[in-house]
C-alpha cells in the first residue's frame, strides 16, 4: 500500500510536468525566464517543487533540502492575490503603507505555500510518525526590511515534529538580538555534527529544543 502511494505520487507529479510542457508549447509568447515543464502559475510551481521534496524525503533520497522559493530581484507580479505591481520593486516600499499592504499579501501567499508543503509533510507516514515528526525546516529570508537591505531583525520560522524535540508553537523575539548562525550551530548538532562555533556563532539555542 506504503508503495502504491509512492508511485501514484511520482505519477502525479510527472502529469503535472506533462501538462506545464504542453501549456508552454501552446503558449506563442516568448517566455525566456521560464525553462519548458515549468508551470506558468507561481502557486502550481512551487507546489510541484514542494511535492518533490515529499517524495525525496518518502524514499529517503535524500534527508537534506536547500529551496528557494523565488529568485532575487524577481519583478513576478500576483494577479491572482490581487498584486499586479513587481515583487521587488515593491519591496523597497519606502514605509508607504500601499506598498507595506501589497508585501504583506505577498508573505503571506508564500507562507501559505509553505504551509501546505508541512501539512503534506504531516499527511505522509514515516516509520513511527510522519515525515514531519522527523524532521526539521527553516524557512526565512536574508532580509529584515527590504527596502533598506537591512539583514537585521531576520523573521524565522522553524518547523518541525515531535521526534525532533523541537519546543513548538511559538513565537521567540529577543529583545536584544541573536545571531543566526547561532540557530544553524544549534541545528548542525541536532543533526550529529558537533562543532565548537559556525560563522559568528556564539553559543547554541537551549531553548529551542527539549
Amino acid at each position: 500500500m506504503r508503495l502504491d502511494q509512492y508511485l501514484d505520487s511520482v505519477r502525479q507529479i510527472e502529469r503535472e510536468i506533462e501538462r506545464a510542457e504542453q501549456a508552454v508549447a501552446d503558449n506563442k509568447t516568448p517566455d525566456m525566464d521560464r525553462p519548458v515543464g515549468v508551470p506558468a502559475a507561481f502557486a502550481d510551481h512551487a507546489k510541484l517543487m514542494f511535492d518533490l521534496q515529499v517524495l525525496a524525503f518518502q524514499a529517503n533520497i535524500t534527508r537534506v533540502v536547500t529551496f528557494q522559493l523565488t529568485r532575487e530581484e524577481s519583478n513576478r507580479t500576483y494577479p491572482e492575490i490581487g498584486v499586479a505591481d513587481p515583487h521587488h520593486p515593491t519591496s523597497h516600499h519606502g514605509n508607504d503603507p500601499e506598498k507595506l499592504a501589497k508585501l504583506a499579501k505577498i508573505n503571506t501567499f508564500h507562507m501559505s505555500l509553505f504551509a501546505d508543503f508541512l501539512q503534506k509533510m504531516k499527511d505522509t507516514p514515516d516509520g513511527d510518525g510522519s515525515l514531519l515528526d522527523h524532521s526539521v525546516y527553516v524557512y526565512g529570508s536574508g532580509m529584515g526590511n527590504s527596502s533598506l537591505h537591512d539583514h537585521e531583525k531576520l523573521p524565522m520560522l522553524v518547523a518541525g515534529g515531535a521526534a525532533t524535540g523541537l519546543k513548538g508553537n511559538r513565537h521567540i523575539r529577543y529583545e536584544k538580538g541573536m545571531n543566526l548562525a547561532n540557530l544553524h550551530l544549534t541545528l548542525l548538532d541536532r543533526v550529529g555534527i558537533h562543532l565548537d562555533s559556525f560563522g559568528d556563532s556564539t553559543g547554541e539555542i537551549q531553548e529551542l529544543f527539549v
